[in-house]
């Protein structure tokens, strides 16, 4: 059975399909960028225009869960509430594919795999979005675009005196649109990534020691004929176990450790009955004369 692992800053997912977690730039999404975008004055709303685009592209290529999709309404009543977060407009849509995966993008796309939603229940859901989440609002996302695209320019001495990527070959284009669909953050973005899924866990009240939990399943994942290759591909990340442990510490010093136990997890569209009125008949009483 294959096994699937979480992308954008938890795993790297395994085997060739035609979704990637990170941001997919297309033809549409690289024309954006020929049209003018500034490079090393790469704005906020620069990468979340871009980031739209690709989303756009990504939505169209994928099945995603309609509104009346059990799992459409179990991340709707979870996240349903956060439409925004620290003064970022975040969309949700769920893309019905057994991988284990969800990621967010600079315009405030926040994508989750159907195999997500199955193996994890709402708390630890919440940490996992909310680790990538924290990717978009510490600017990690805009900062992995603009850095692509600088170092693609200045291998061209005529585009590094520009101060737009118009002058960027398509040849250039092509490598930084599969510079950011392989980047890796760094152990400190990551980190604080994890940090912010936790503040943002403890803030609006949830139970923070599901973020433990969550990476306890994604190390379980890990293990086996894959572990190898994980450690490989995430060398530059810390690895699960390390970040649940760190998970567990965050919530020991707050005092509030306890071991998580998983909730179970309903991502079927709830089932109404329908209860007849109860009919009463009133029986006619006759008083007797005395």
């Amino acid at each position: 059975m294959k096994k699937t692992f979480i992308v954008l800053g938890i795993l790297i997912t395994f085997g060739l399909t035609k979704t990637n977690a990170q941001i997919n730039f297309g033809e549409k999404a690289i024309g954006a960028v020929q049209k003018g975008v500034a490079g090393f004055t790469f704005s906020n709303a620069d990468a979340a225009k871009l980031s739209k685009e690709a989303v756009d592209k990504l939505d169209a290529e994928h099945e995603i869960a309609g509104p009346t999709d059990g799992y459409t309404l179990r991340l709707n009543r979870v996240f349903g509430k956060h439409a925004t977060t620290d003064g970022v407009a975040l969309n949700y849509k769920v893309y019905k594919i057994k991988e284990v995966n969800a990621f967010a993008t600079a315009d405030g796309s926040v994508r989750v795999y159907s195999g997500l939603m199955d193996i994890m229940d709402d708390n630890e859901l919440i940490a996992v979005i909310g680790h990538e989440i924290g990717h978009v609002i510490n600017n990690d996302s805009r900062d992995a675009i603009r850095a692509a695209y600088q170092k693609e320019a200045l291998l061209d001495g005529a585009a590094s005196q520009s101060a737009t990527v118009a002058t960027v070959t398509d040849s250039q284009l092509g490598k930084i649109g599969s510079a950011i669909i392989d980047s890796k953050y760094s152990r400190k973005q990551e980190s604080e990534a994890d940090l912010f899924a936790y503040n943002f866990m403890k803030k609006n009240g949830y139970n923070v020691n599901a973020e433990e939990s969550a990476f306890r399943i994604l190390a379980k994942m890990s293990e086996g004929a894959e572990a190898s290759f994980i450690d490989q591909m995430m060398s530059s990340h810390p690895d699960s176990k390390k970040r649940a442990d760190d998970a567990k510490a965050r919530a020991e010093k707050d005092g509030v450790y306890k071991a998580y136990v998983q909730q179970k997890i309903v991502n079927t569209v709830p089932v109404t009955t329908t209860k007849k009125a109860a009919t009463t008949t009133k029986k006619k009483t006759t008083a007797k004369k005395k």
